[in-house]
């Protein structure tokens, strides 16, 4: 990954009515075809950062380029073709009153000629593998149902980045599964380049890169695993380490020969059968 896609330098920003910055002088690059994980507590600057790499807030100083194109009032709405957003709660982004009227929706505010809507409605649906919910009506989708055709939504617009802003917070562990294997394919099928912006850390451990935002500044970055070797100071910051992290650390305080640390289920469970098949 070394195609830049997203510059940050020195950006700062300040909410009107508040003494101190929201973001102070924060600089980091996106990759093309990466996964990045913004992180922090509540308060730390993520979301502000979500705000300011779609165009909702602009920055007092620094700059933000996107796909060579430097962010500003005059170039909002160009970037914005190159970015789509998935928020918080699904039932927030529905305007359609059914699968296809709803993913079709952006489509139709662009003007794209019907028969193109149709083909690029059905192949976002049949990306996110809800093509066979065409006809159903949004409210009697599971969450991480209506989480994915809030994805296919932003695919059917053909963007280079999603912003997923705390996109899986309040969904059961189900839906969450779901919508993070669906991002994971994605970006691994090189379709999109994906910044996810949360406060879970077992979310952000399945990103290439981490961030990590402490009161406006970035903290420190990293992979996953060098970001959790950080393990004092992220609960410190105010961050939950991730339950395989914590059980593979106190089942090595037990003598049991394990890998230094696993960031999925899928590892600890595995380096467990290969530890029993060798005892």
């Amino acid at each position: 990954m070394t195609d830049k896609l997203v510059t940050l330098k020195d950006v700062t920003f300040k909410y009107e009515g508040q003494d101190l910055d929201a973001i102070d002088g924060v600089s980091f690059d996106v990759y093309k075809g990466e996964w990045l994980a913004i992180v922090g507590h509540n308060g730390s600057g993520k979301s502000t950062l979500a705000k300011l790499l779609n165009g909702l807030h602009f920055a007092k100083s620094g700059s933000i380029t996107i796909n060579d194109v430097e962010l500003s009032e005059a170039t909002v709405w160009d970037v914005r073709k190159k970015i789509g957003m998935v928020f918080q709660n699904p039932d927030n982004q529905f305007v359609g009153s059914t699968v296809q009227d709803d993913v079709a929706f952006g489509l139709e505010n662009l003007g794209v000629q019907q028969g193109l809507m149709v083909e690029r409605v059905q192949e976002a649906l049949s990306k996110v593998k809800m093509d066979q919910f065409l006809n159903q009506e949004p409210h009697h989708l599971s969450g991480g149902q209506k989480q994915r055709v809030a994805i296919a939504g932003v695919l059917a617009l053909k963007p280079d980045i999603i912003i997923l802003d705390e996109a899986t917070s309040m969904l059961d562990p189900r839906g969450r599964e779901e919508v993070l294997h669906t991002v994971r394919e994605l970006k691994d099928e090189n379709i999109l380049t994906v910044i996810s912006i949360t406060h879970d850390l077992e979310e952000a451990a399945k990103a290439d890169r981490i961030i990590v935002m402490n009161q406006g500044h970035l903290y420190r970055q990293g992979t996953p695993d060098e970001i959790f070797l950080m393990e004092d100071e992220l609960v410190a910051l105010g961050l939950d380490i991730p339950f395989t992290v914590k059980l593979g650390k106190a089942l090595r305080e037990q003598d049991l020969n394990l890998a230094d640390r696993h960031l999925t289920e899928e590892e600890l469970v595995k380096d467990l059968c290969e530890l029993n098949s060798r005892m």
